[in-house]
């Protein structure tokens, strides 16, 4: 056995090949990454109207956008440093000391300044320091779960592995950041550094590097569209006035006005509370977002790649099957072989899962391990090993227990059940992806002449609510991808049990068993570059660069890392695959909100677009001031976007098919809705006012568009909750929100119209009651043509009705 190195060699190695540290990635500026915030076109935009709001004295819009554009700015920063935090987790997941043979005797060292050939001396509980060969183990196992995903213990034993042997199954090797749970060993050090399979899974998270979301592009293309759009109708109206001779200074103000009029300046803050508000009820859900961004990200999956141990299963081995004359005498020997210990009330406990599975099903059947070391103490144990592949526990009435491989028993046996029918069951129980352990006793400390007992059969069974969420997700056209460390036919047999795989699936398309963190990454860029947008779920080490390259990463509360965490957007509490699916839902519904709630404010600027514009260039006076401009945006824009964006999910949200990635915010539809919405109620306001001012009254008739416009806008709301319902459909008191600010803002309104201190300060003219009346009639008149082409279009698509 290696006497490991002297000092002076280990120096001149450690000088040579470097400390045993993981690289740590270098970062921008605090100021750098503040400033980057503020590079979208929307935020450019809204910037360009703070300014133009401060130039017209109105310090209240310019202070309130101000306050929209930091927050935001504040809040993705916020975000890409809380990303920044998952490599520095990963670091700290190294050993902090180490212990080494050096010139002979056994020390204790900085696991930085572990090198290569040198012997690390492993007990249980120790963090492994670096990648190691055994060379010496008695019965040693490792939790590698961090790097396989895998909750069961790696046996190890003094033995090497095959060129491209998957890591779950190099047995004669231990790794960096993994802790050795049972026995004792030693090992000498093959890599360190960025050079184990740890620093690997650093270098791959490393080199990936976070995309805008969905979202994020969709907005960006819609602030470059407003952002053009109004510089060119601003500019237009300007010089169609200066050539009708209006004054200077009236046509700068009316410019102005416009301009910010033209702007949603409430879109970012509106779409912050939809995903704040989602956030808010996906908790309820147990899914834990730490990136805004991806609620709406979650609804667009069309790909979830999951793992199974915990996710998909329940995560805790079962005893699914037994073998055997009398199941009930083949628990108790099984119980009887048994180091773990088991709950007092039959649940949990310490020990090997695979043995509390054991206790577990021997208890509901009345066996428990403490009357059997009551009756019969333990005396003597030989514990489970690798190259043994079975385990031993003599008793003080001279039985001994024996548990362990089929193959590794059946030789030793002379008596008991038929050992044809045994290899049948066992094959028939290995097909369905259960771990089978053979189960014998005989007499006396000699294992032979044992008498077979029988077989059981256990493994991690699948939660009855993910497969009902991997129905839900098929419905809703979402394709589920298993990528796990675990055995192929482990693997393929969930995935058929689950609905993974269905009949009309190859099961290599949806199952990849034994997956690196390289198999891992390459399948989701794979997947992305094909058009998907991709959620990947994980809980070790090995899944956190996967997880930071998907658009959604979601990491496990219960069993996840804090690398995996600090790596994710998404943290289910409950590790549960039926809370993606309920995110999905959560994630489409704040899209659809956002949506609608988009298109409801461009129709409105539009139309306030389309009144001044089209009075420019039929020679009539401004029919709104810059003041009712201003108002029009705080009562008919800022506070129903609040209320519309918190609309409660459709009802046929999970059965459409998943939006393409390529499909921006607003769509053709949307656009032509917004389009003859916008131009609609703008005609209307501007034929009102052309109508009043031939009275000879320019001030009332531009007070009687005023409050057209404001009811018109306002009504409009009812009507934009639904591309499909109508209002009577959905209900009055299905979104309170929306109605109590109607009712709200079209009391201050008529408070405009009727409180002479108010018409003073706004500039506008008392109206009879009968023109009052007037314009809430023909508010109503938008929203009574939306609400028709709605019942046209389904009549249309039902085929009820057809254009003559």
């Amino acid at each position: 056995m290696s006497t490991g190195l002297s000092s002076a060699a280990a120096a001149e190695r450690l000088a040579r090949f470097g400390r045993n540290e993981l690289a740590q990635q270098r970062r921008a500026s605090w100021p750098r990454r503040l400033l980057a915030q503020l590079e979208s076109p929307l935020v450019l935009l809204l910037l360009g109207a703070c300014g133009v709001s401060a130039l017209l004295g109105e310090r209240g819009d310019a202070t309130a956008i101000g306050v929209i554009v930091v927050v935001n700015a504040f809040v993705g920063f916020l975000q890409e440093a809380r990303a920044e935090r998952a490599l520095a987790a990963l670091a700290g997941l190294t050993a902090p000391r180490g212990s080494v043979v050096r010139d002979g005797r056994t020390i204790t060292v900085p696991a930085s300044e572990v090198v290569r050939g040198d012997v690390l001396v492993l007990e249980a509980g120790d963090v492994v320091a670096a990648d190691a060969t055994l060379e010496a183990a008695h019965a040693l196992s490792a939790n590698e779960a961090l790097l396989t995903g895998e909750s069961a213990l790696a046996e190890k034993a003094v033995g090497g592995s095959a060129p491209g042997t998957a890591l779950a199954e190099r047995h004669g090797e231990v790794f960096m950041g993994t802790s050795i749970a049972t026995g004792a060993g030693r090992a000498v050090v093959s890599a360190t550094g960025m050079a184990t399979e740890l620093g690997r899974i650093a270098h791959l998270m490393a080199t990936v590097k976070r995309e805008p979301t969905p979202l994020d592009r969709r907005l960006a293309r819609v602030g470059r569209f407003l952002l053009v759009g109004c510089l060119v109708v601003v500019t237009v109206t300007a010089a169609v006035a200066l050539l009708r001779a209006r004054p200077a200074l009236e046509v700068l103000m009316s410019a102005v006005s416009l301009a910010v009029a033209a702007v949603p300046e409430g879109l970012p803050a509106i779409v912050t509370i939809a995903l704040a508000v989602g956030v808010q009820r996906m908790a309820a859900r147990n899914v834990l977002v730490r990136k805004l961004g991806a609620v709406e990200t979650l609804g667009s999956t069309t790909v979830i790649c999951t793992d199974k141990t915990g996710t998909l299963t329940t995560g805790v081995m079962a005893v699914r099957d037994v073998w055997g004359r009398d199941h009930d005498d083949v628990l108790a020997a099984a119980a009887a072989c048994c180091d773990a210990e088991l709950g007092a009330d039959g649940r949990g406990g310490a020990g090997d899962p695979t043995e509390l599975a054991i206790l577990a099903e021997a208890f509901t059947r009345g066996v428990r391990r403490e009357t059997i070391d009551v009756a019969a103490p333990r005396v003597a144990t030989q514990p489970f090993d690798a190259s043994r592949r079975r385990m031993s526990v003599l008793r003080a009435d001279g039985a001994l227990y024996v548990k362990g491989a089929l193959e590794a028993i059946l030789g030793l046996c002379t008596s008991g059940a038929d050992r044809a029918a045994a290899e049948r069951a066992a094959a028939e129980m290995a097909a369905r992806a259960l771990r089978v352990l053979a189960v014998a006793r005989g007499r006396g400390p000699e294992e032979r002449a044992l008498e077979l007992v029988g077989l059981v059969g256990l493994a991690d069974p699948p939660r009855t609510e993910a497969v009902e969420a991997v129905a839900a997700a098929r419905v809703a056209g979402i394709r589920t991808i298993m990528i796990t460390g675990d055995h192929p036919l482990t693997a393929q047999a969930i995935a058929r049990e689950m609905g993974i795989a269905g009949p009309q699936d190859a099961v290599a398309d949806v199952v990849h068993a034994r997956a690196t963190p390289e198999d891992k990454l390459r399948i989701v860029r794979a997947l992305k570059a094909e058009g998907h947008v991709v959620s990947m779920t994980g809980d070790g080490v090995n899944d956190a660069p996967a997880l930071r390259e998907a658009h959604v990463g979601v990491a496990m509360g219960k069993t996840g890392t804090e690398v995996t965490r600090a790596a994710a957007d998404v943290v289910l509490a409950d590790d549960g695959f039926a809370s993606i699916v309920a995110g999905v839902r959560e994630g489409r519904a704040i899209f659809d909100n956002i949506r609608k709630t988009l298109v409801y404010l461009l129709a409105g600027n539009l139309g306030e677009l389309f009144v001044m514009f089209g009075a420019a260039v039929v020679g009539l006076p401004p029919p709104l001031l810059p003041l009712h401009l201003l108002w029009i945006n705080l009562v008919t824009d800022g506070l129903p976007a609040l209320a519309l964006v918190l609309e409660r999910p459709s009802e046929d949200v999970m059965r459409r098919p998943p939006r393409p990635s390529t499909e921006p915010l607003l769509a053709r539809a949307e656009w032509i809705e917004v389009a003859l919405t916008g131009l609609f109620e703008g005609a209307i306001v501007l034929a009102t006012f052309g109508w009043a001012q031939r009275r000879g009254d320019v001030a009332a008739a531009r007070t009687l568009a005023f409050g057209t416009l404001v009811f018109c806008e306002l009504f409009r709301a009812f009507a934009a909750r639904s591309r499909v319902r109508v209002f009577w459909e959905l209900g009055a008191f299905t979104n309170l929100r929306l109605l109590g600010v109607v009712v709200l803002s079209v009391a201050a309104q008529l408070a405009l119209h009727v409180v002479g201190a108010l018409r003073g300060t706004f500039e506008i003219a008392r109206l009879e009651p009968g023109a009052l009346l007037l314009a809430l009639g023909l508010g109503l008149v938008p929203t009574t043509a939306v609400e028709i082409s709605k019942l046209v279009r389904r009549a249309r698509l039902r085929g009820e009705w057809r254009p003559s």
